[in-house]
């Protein structure tokens, strides 16, 4: 997910960086179906259940799922669709911004409300941990919450407790977006730098291309994003998904978010923020040797990102 920069110091004024979505959907519908996949019957029917009471399971995802689809397809692409819910309302003219910097930094007590389908707000700042480092001395700034680490731990206790079923969906279908988010590295860290005081926002400030991009105006987040493909028919993605190995997840691994965080952190840091990219802000080109590391360490966090968030439905969901 892009995020917006901080606002400019003028009233009448903002610098905006265009809105896009984490890992994409493609993405995200692959962490879904490789957690999807490894539940036994009574789980994915208690899914499906849930998901019945989303308000886009009758009026938007039907039209995606091919007119040939088995029963059983079709509920792995219901569930699928369902983990990009989230990013689907940011352009969904019932939901709207929350906080400041056009909902991407939260404020105020509705931040961290969890009511269910009755809440409009896009928290948008629930998608990323924006956990600073810096490589020139900066200052490091504060990490602004609630965020995707507290938000999973909010929705895992709802699926482990007696609250309504109404509510339940609601936070299954932002666990199963979540869980893939922090699994992206650039969703976990934000680097600090003289130029970029508060951070670049995941690498949203970074501008970064393709070796074979007319003209280098993309950005290193949305590089990441895409990297795994950009098709958003859940019968290909299903086909890629169904290429994936997922580990082995203990209830151990489970446990802890944070580690979680810490992980894809260290991960920016070692693997993303590295040759072609630089100190500043670029703009840099990728190389052959980068981009073929980046598919398959991205492989990889969505085959975890799926192992884990069956795990969380194994252990959680009641």
């Amino acid at each position: 997910m892009k995020r917006i920069s901080p606002l400019l110091p003028t009233a009448i004024c903002i610098w905006l960086v265009p809105s896009l979505h984490a890992w994409n959907d493609f993405g995200h519908m692959s962490v879904a179906s490789v957690a999807y996949r490894q539940l036994d019957a009574a789980a994915q029917k208690r899914i499906i259940a849930l998901l019945q009471l989303n308000p886009y399971f009758n009026s938007k995802w039907p039209a995606q799922i091919p007119s040939g689809a088995t029963a059983a397809e079709r509920d792995e692409y219901i569930v699928m669709l369902a983990a990009t819910w989230p990013d689907a309302i940011k352009s969904d003219s019932q939901y709207h911004n929350d906080g400041d910097e056009n909902g991407d930094r939260p404020t105020g007590p509705e931040a961290s409300r969890n009511t269910g389908y009755d809440d409009f707000n896009r928290h948008k700042y629930w998608h990323f941990v924006d956990t600073p480092f810096t490589v020139d001395g900066s200052p490091l700034p504060p990490i602004p919450m609630p965020d995707a680490k507290t938000q999973i731990d909010a929705f895992r206790a709802v699926l482990r407790s007696t609250q309504p079923d109404q509510l339940k969906s609601y936070d299954l279908v932002w666990l199963l977006h979540l869980v893939g988010d922090v699994h992206q590295p650039l969703h976990s860290a934000t680097r600090v730098s003289k130029n970029d005081p508060d951070g670049d926002a995941g690498g949203n400030k970074v501008h970064f291309c393709t070796a074979t991009a007319p003209k280098c105006t993309g950005e290193l987040h949305a590089f990441w994003d895409d990297i795994l493909g950009t098709s958003k028919l859940v019968n290909t993605v299903r086909t890629f998904a169904l290429g994936l190995t997922p580990p082995s997840v203990s209830a151990a691994d489970i446990a802890d978010t944070q580690k979680w965080i810490d992980a894809s952190f260290n991960l920016a840091k070692t693997k993303v923020y590295v040759t072609p990219v630089k100190q500043g802000d670029g703009p840099y080109r990728a190389t052959s040797a980068y981009t073929t590391k980046a598919k398959s360490l991205a492989k990889q966090q969505v085959a975890l990102a799926g192992a884990r968030m069956a795990a969380i439905l194994k252990a959680d969901l009641k």
